[in-house]
């Protein structure tokens, strides 16, 4: 497991309103990645490989070639084909350079295993976006 970097959870409690406990773990499963703008963080139609929680700047989400939203600093993407097991259901591109905290699969399978209520969470906000598509 990696160690537990200060800079990481100060990060994510200002972006993010997850309990502390979560926040650690969270910190420590993750690993920080810088992103240039225009740059695709994922596909739609592929396989759910990793997810992200963004700690600054800004992606565009696109479904179909066409923009559904825009999302910022605190949001979780791509955890919608994680947690159903299905291939994506969009793109997403950064529209700013971003910092982002990324996730494998593994991790992500980690983090609930240890940490049900952000199972829960994950799965929670998985199916309010999908209603909203």
């Amino acid at each position: 497991m990696a160690k537990l970097d200060p800079s990481v959870v100060e990060a994510l409690q200002s972006v993010t309103d997850f309990d502390e406990t979560t926040v650690k773990a969270l910190a420590t499963h993750g690993t920080i990645v810088n992103v240039p703008a225009r740059w695709s963080l994922m596909w739609e139609n592929t396989p759910a490989d990793k997810a992200y929680i963004i700690l600054e700047g800004e992606v565009v989400i696109r479904k179909d070639n066409a923009d559904i939203a825009e999302l910022g600093a605190g949001s979780v993407i791509g955890e919608i084909a994680l947690v159903n097991h299905k291939l994506r259901s969009a793109s997403v591109f950064a529209l700013t350079p971003l910092k982002a905290l990324h996730f494998t699969d593994e991790a992500i399978a980690g983090l609930v295993a240890e940490n049900p209520s952000f199972g829960q969470a994950l799965e929670e906000a998985a199916a309010a976006r999908l209603a909203s598509d």
